[in-house]
């Protein structure tokens, strides 16, 4: 009778296994909570866009969305958490131009931020801006750069690394004004960056208009200009460089989901819908707003425009970083 029991149980527990895989297998995705790696400090930009849309993306997915924060290395570390994921749509690359751009000429990534990542969706985008101390003797850009070439050298400029776009945007600046100062770079990343410029440990940094701008609002910093060729309608105050002597400081941060290369082609349609809903959104649209974000036209939202812009960003940056000599092995 044993035996006899032994027979029928295994043939029974067998048939529930390959029940339970191909359940598994047909499943629709999401079936499960989904990760999305920031790959810089919390409070930073990445962070602030990744929590803001992760509610109205939960609601369209049914599925609900943690933020994890892996930092370190320019964003490098986190997007590469990201690409050695499982490929089956669960874990999300979220990221910047930094990030996804410059990354591949500052840094020996052990990854390909091109052919290791499937393009999902293009998020919004901000220009940077020019901040200081609330103390620092100048009240605008002429005087600005009077006074950095008075002290060469000695002015100190925050960034989130080498290479970040706060660096970059530096060594630009530099360049076209005939200035120097001094970089020091910050792990954490912008959130704290600011928060030494609002004691006044820092001189200065070029920020992203997503967290200057609400220290700007407030006073406890000064805005000098706009790294775009025009003022931005949340901050019609401030000005473009191009209108305070600084002219051709073009910098623009914009945002970005991935996937690691591989994952089902179903998540990447649904996270993409989620996200067009999301920036679609009245009440995410006007936050946006007030942080300087400005969001692209729905047909450059997609995988396909995302992929697109990659490749341009990628030509037109990566030759100019060489050049300028920002490497980091």
């Amino acid at each position: 009778m044993k035996k006899l029991s032994i027979c029928l149980v295994l043939p029974t527990l067998a048939l529930a296994a390959l029940v339970s895989a191909a359940t598994a297998q047909t499943q629709s995705w999401p079936s499960r909570p989904i990760t999305f790696i920031v790959p810089y400090g919390a409070g930073g930009p990445v962070d602030v866009l990744a929590r803001l849309l992760a509610e109205p993306m939960k609601q369209a997915l049914g599925q609900s969305i943690v933020i994890e924060n892996v930092t370190g290395a320019n964003g490098s570390i986190g997007v590469g958490r990201a690409v050695r994921a499982a490929p089956d749509g669960y874990t999300v690359s979220i990221g910047n131009w930094p990030s996804h751009i410059t990354n591949g000429a500052i840094f020996n990534l052990n990854y390909d931020i091109q052919k290791d990542l499937e393009p999902v969706a293009r998020l919004s985008a901000n220009p940077y801006v020019i901040v200081a101390r609330k103390d620092l003797p100048a009240s605008n850009v002429s005087e600005l750069i009077a006074w950095l070439k008075a002290n060469p050298g000695k002015a100190t400029t925050g960034t989130a690394g080498l290479g970040s776009g706060q660096h970059i945007s530096a060594v630009y600046f530099q360049k076209a004004t005939g200035t120097s100062m001094q970089s020091v770079p910050y792990k954490s990343g912008s959130s704290e960056v600011i928060r030494d410029i609002v004691a006044g440990h820092l001189d200065m940094s070029f920020d992203q208009a997503i967290t200057a701008l609400q220290h700007v609002r407030n006073g406890s910093v000064k805005a000098f200009a706009v790294t775009t060729d025009k003022r931005l309608e949340a901050a019609p105050e401030i000005p473009s460089v191009d209108e305070v002597g600084a002219k051709g400081v073009y910098i623009l941060t914009w945002y970005g989901l991935w996937l690691p290369k591989g994952s089902p082609k179903e998540a990447v349609e649904k996270l993409g819908n989620a996200a067009r809903m999301a920036l679609a959104d009245p009440a995410v649209r006007a936050k946006l707003a007030t942080l300087g974000q400005q969001i692209p036209p729905p047909e450059q939202q997609t995988a396909a425009a995302l992929a697109a812009y990659q490749k341009a960003e990628i030509e037109k940056w990566h030759p100019l970083i060489r050049e300028a000599g920002i490497k980091l092995d």
